[in-house]
């Protein structure tokens, strides 16, 4: 029996789940995603990622405001999906709905549970230095994150890695893994395991604060916060009362006193070795290469920034 299937989904992170759902024998009944929301500047509303992908393949799309109201539950009641899967939908699915479907609510995380439950996985993946991450297929349950896991795809990382690409990577493993969850679920081989609760970590949600770099810790640090910020909220330092963020940085090993520029390259001294800075971007201006920001810019040798 082809399974009929529920989606939940918002950014572009969900997209390829999706898309390889429609494009699987399976059935898609109908698309859940957060609603359009108002540009920061402007009036523009924007629709989601999964909204646009829904109305550009005519699916049945549902943008509720509030999901846990009668509406909503006596919708997903008379519709009697076989399964509803969720990818960074970014709503609580009420306890009320979780037994609405056949085989229940499967969701795809982008960690290793129990580790980083919760908001900003993968950014807490690459500002902890970890080097290995991946996707967990799970069961939902009411309390965040905790249900059983049916399946995890591993993956090394580096130090290199921020989290726009890995974002990218990450969301066309969970793509995979949900087909192939499906997969064995209609064939009755699933089988899900408890986590160890006690060795969970929480992924909180990113504060714009959490960006400002403190340059006396070292170097591997400093970069695992730029490449974990980026793009969104973006890490950054203040020079002579103006805000630049960082885009691109490198590790160089020269050392000096921490927060000092080092040389003409915008080489900034931590702790332990320096950050070369790759890309930079002035308050108010548009981002830029350090080559292009140093034609009409500098930051002088041995002055602080902070």
């Amino acid at each position: 029996m082809l399974q009929k299937i529920v989606f939940m989904g918002t950014p572009e992170f969900s997209v390829p789940t999706l898309e390889s759902l429609i494009n699987s024998n399976h059935k898609v009944l109908t698309v859940y995603s957060q609603p359009a929301r108002r540009a920061k500047r402007g009036q523009k509303i924007i629709p989601s990622s999964i909204e646009n992908f829904a109305r550009a393949h005519s699916l049945n799309l549902r943008t509720p405001i509030f999901l846990d109201d009668d509406e909503e539950y006596n919708y997903l009641k008379k519709l009697k999906p076989d399964i509803v899967v969720v990818v960074a939908y970014g709503k609580i699915i009420p306890k009320r709905f979780l037994n609405l479907s056949k085989f229940g609510f499967i969701n795809a995380h982008a960690s290793l549970l129990p580790k980083w439950r919760g908001a900003a996985p993968i950014q807490r993946s690459i500002m902890n230095l970890d080097t290995q991450t991946g996707v967990s297929i799970m069961k939902i349950v009411e309390a965040l994150d905790a249900g059983p896991v049916m399946h995890q795809d591993k993956i090394q990382i580096n130090e290199k890695i921020d989290t726009l690409t890995l974002s990218k990577v990450l969301s066309k493993l969970s793509a995979n893994s949900i087909i192939n969850a499906i997969d064995k679920i209609e064939k009755g081989e699933a089988k899900f395991q408890e986590q160890n609760h006690k060795k969970a970590t929480y992924a909180k949600k990113i504060s714009k604060l959490e960006g400002k770099i403190n340059w006396n810790q070292e170097a591997k640090k400093v970069l695992a916060i730029i490449n974990g910020l980026n793009p969104n909220p973006g890490a950054w330092f203040e020079y002579k009362n103006e805000r630049f963020k960082l885009w691109r940085a490198e590790i160089v090993n020269k050392n000096g006193d921490a927060g000092k520029v080092i040389d003409d390259q915008i080489t900034i001294a931590c702790k332990t070795q320096s950050i070369r800075i790759l890309e930079i971007q002035k308050e108010g201006k548009s981002r830029q290469t350090s080559d292009q920001f140093l034609l009409g810019n500098k930051l002088k040798k041995d002055e602080i920034t902070n």
